[in-house]
């Protein structure tokens, strides 16, 4: 993976009401200092906090409907 001034940026699309897509693979330093890995071809990120697999999305953001 290039670094530096020369690297080509990652796409990051941010979904209304939903989570924020990147590029991957992906590692993500944590407040706490833990690292979080994927290796997908795009990350979704949660940005609700509500997932169980936080920072990973789980889709908990979407409304539930009971039938």
């Amino acid at each position: 993976m290039p670094t530096g001034r020369n690297a080509e940026p990652r796409k990051v699309t941010l979904v209304d009401g939903g989570p924020v897509l990147v590029e991957g693979p992906v590692e993500l330093e944590m407040p706490d200092g833990t690292v979080a890995r994927s290796d997908r071809f795009v990350v979704a990120l949660c940005a609700c906090r509500r997932s169980k697999r936080y920072p990973f999305c789980d889709t908990s953001h979407r409304k539930r409907v009971r039938n």
